[in-house]
C-alpha cells in the first residue's frame, strides 16, 4: 500500500500547475528561527519547476533538484518494478 501512494504522489505532483508551491510561508526551520536558507531550501519548488521543463526557474529555486529528480525518478522506476515483482533497477537491491 505505502508503494501505492509513493508512485501516486509523483504523478500527482506531475499533473499540479509548475507554481503551485511558489507562495505561501516557508516552512523550514532554518527560515523560521534563524532567516537562513539550508541546502533544501527551494528544493520542492525547484523540482516542481524542473518536472515541467522550467529549467531557468528551477536553476534559480535550488540547483540540487537537477540531482534529486533524476534519483527520484530512478527509483520511482525501481519500486514500480518491486510492486509487480520484477526489479528494474538491481543498483537499489543494496540499500535493503
Amino acid at each position: 500500500m505505502l508503494l501505492v501512494i509513493i508512485l501516486g504522489a509523483f504523478l500527482f505532483l506531475f499533473f499540479l500547475p509548475a507554481d503551485y508551491f511558489d507562495a505561501g510561508q516557508s516552512m523550514c526551520l532554518s527560515m523560521v528561527f534563524f532567516d537562513l536558507e539550508c541546502l533544501g531550501c527551494g528544493l520542492t519548488r525547484g523540482i516542481m519547476h524542473l518536472m515541467h521543463l522550467d529549467i531557468q526557474t528551477a536553476w534559480e529555486f535550488n540547483k540540487l533538484s537537477f540531482i534529486i529528480l533524476p534519483i527520484g525518478i530512478l527509483l520511482w522506476i525501481h519500486l514500480l518494478g518491486v510492486l509487480i515483482e520484477r526489479p528494474y533497477l538491481s543498483f537499489f537491491k543494496r540499500f535493503y
